[in-house]
């Protein structure tokens, strides 16, 4: 059990390393990595502005946040409850049994939602959905 939180432990705090380093090299340098969805096809994706979001985060400006991508700004906790949850199945051993209690339905849904966002942010009716 030692090892698995030491696992856990690093690989958090390479994530993170690697987040700061990149806000770093952001806010410094003007260093930016570019959505190739974007870059493509000159349409947002659904995660397009989620850089931004997470750095208006660090600086508790939740408004912002959300006017750079709403779809991911309130899947995080979600997106984070479940991290937790399954790092305590990882660190104690336990059988996954959410998964089996969550219909497979759900990701259907989940990506269902995705696309939805992605297309409704690309009309000009949701504008506002794109990321300011």
């Amino acid at each position: 059990m030692k090892s698995r939180i030491k696992k856990v432990i690093s690989f958090n705090f390479i994530i993170i390393v690697i987040f700061f380093g990149y806000y770093f090299l952001n806010t410094r340098y003007d260093f930016k990595i570019k959505c190739p969805f974007y870059t493509l096809t000159n349409l947002y994706c659904p995660g397009c502005g989620i850089t931004r979001c997470l750095f208006a985060l660090i600086k508790l400006d939740f408004k912002s946040a959300f006017s750079y991508n709403p779809l991911i700004f309130i899947m995080i906790p979600f997106f984070l409850i479940y991290y937790l949850y399954l790092v305590y199945i990882y660190i104690f051993d336990k059988k996954n049994n959410i998964i089996n209690k969550i219909p497979k339905c759900a990701s259907y849904i989940l990506l269902t939602i995705a696309i939805l966002f992605a297309i409704l942010r690309n009309t000009e009716m949701f504008r506002f959905l794109g990321p300011m």
